[in-house]
């Protein structure tokens, strides 16, 4: 007698036993899922980066043909560092209906309940494929799922829809901000602490260069439209890790910070990188140059993630609205993979089991009754994918 399949909360307790912190590999996890899918007689494309420690996999049950769904999950999470957990991060803990671990929320859960469901999906006679797409290295900007595209966007074989599972509460997401995310890097001239007239403090410049953004983040917020579906309803600045100097009585000779912004999804993406690069070079450079020609101010792209831009009248929307058992739609400020497949022509959604308010902190949870919701929608997309 075979054993019975194992359920969502089984594969949950599996995958976040990986550690996939975005700075590690998540071939582990992949392995375990290629390894699940084909003991279930599904074979599964893994596509690796080119350092070949990380890769996507991609999946398909069902017929091979056009008009299928995709059923999208990132691997990664966020670090634990510095966080304060009462539990093993890596180890899953019930409590009281919940379940604690990295990435349980965000979003093993949504990639637990779509595995645990392989064997219903293929008790079925599908009409239109499933297809499942696992990236990695979501967290660090949506960089993973771009390789896997080529093996979505197939002639032939494009699926209709995909949905991504970030948690939404289970909810239907249609638009979301976008991410655009730089490292500035300034490189002034050290001299003696007190000769700050023959130097170039590197650390000040950064300062200057981060109160210019802090004055655009308030042009943004004064011109929010107080009727916007975002919260917060306009594009949001924001700057996070900064290093530089190594002595107090050194001028910095470097300093560099990281920043990003999420344009709202009608906003010109390139606007606020464009006023940055033009304070930098007609304002606080030229003075500077006078002292040293060799002062810099150079910045570089970390990570784009398109925004998720609401289509009108859209019948993919219609549909998961329908299979949600809603008929409303949402936004959300935060970036997902749903912005690259739209930008490369799919319909996509975001739709998934959890909080995104349980995401990224110590003692992240998502309750069982989610992960029972996200499967029972599941079933759903199975009924429609058997009787298309």
């Amino acid at each position: 007698m075979s054993e019975p399949a194992p359920s969502a909360v089984e594969l949950l307790e599996k995958l976040v036993a990986f550690d996939t912190t975005s700075r590690n590999s998540n071939l582990e996890l992949i392995q375990f899922a290629t390894d699940y899918l084909a003991e279930n007689g599904v074979d599964a494309a893994v596509i690796h980066d080119d350092t070949k420690t990380k890769a996507n996999l991609y999946a398909t049950l069902g017929p091979k043909r056009d008009g299928g769904i995709v059923l999208s999950g990132h691997t990664d999470v966020v670090p634990v560092d510095g966080q304060d957990w009462h539990t093993d991060p890596f180890a899953l803990v019930e409590s009281n209906g919940r379940l604690f671990g990295r990435g349980t929320a965000d979003m093993k859960g949504f990639c637990a309940a779509v595995l645990a469901m392989v064997p219903e999906f293929l008790s079925r006679t599908l009409k239109a494929p499933l297809h499942i797409a696992f990236s990695y290295d979501e967290e660090v900007g949506c960089v993973g799922v771009h390789g896997m595209i080529p093996c979505v966007v197939v002639p032939g074989v494009t699926p209709k829809a995909v949905i991504v599972g970030e948690p939404t509460n289970m909810r239907v997401v249609n638009a979301h901000k976008g991410v655009r995310a730089f490292r500035t890097t300034v490189t002034g001239l050290e001299t003696h602490s007190s000769a700050t007239h023959k130097g170039v403090n590197a650390v000040m410049v950064a300062a200057e260069l981060i109160s210019f953004l802090s004055r655009v983040a308030e042009d943004e917020k004064a011109t929010a439209d107080p009727e916007s579906r975002f919260d917060p309803p306009f594009t949001s600045v924001s700057v996070g890790p900064i290093s530089g100097g190594t002595a107090l009585n050194i001028i910095p000779r470097h300093c560099s910070f990281v920043w990003e912004y999420r344009p709202l999804p009608d906003a010109e993406e390139n606007e606020i990188f464009e006023r940055f690069m033009q304070y930098a070079e007609d304002d606080v450079l030229p003075p500077l140059r006078q002292i040293s020609n060799k002062v810099s101010v150079e910045t570089a792209a970390l990570a784009r993630v398109p925004p998720l831009i609401p289509e009108d009248d859209s019948s993919i929307e219609t549909l998961i609205m329908a299979l949600a058992g809603t008929n409303q739609t949402f936004t959300v400020s935060y970036g997902t993979e749903a912005g690259v497949f739209r930008e490369a022509g799919i319909p996509a959604v975001v739709c998934g089991p959890g909080d995104i308010m349980q995401a990224h902190r110590p003692n992240e949870f998502i309750t069982i009754e989610q992960i029972e919701a996200c499967t029972d929608f599941l079933r759903r997309v199975l009924d429609h994918v058997a009787e298309s």
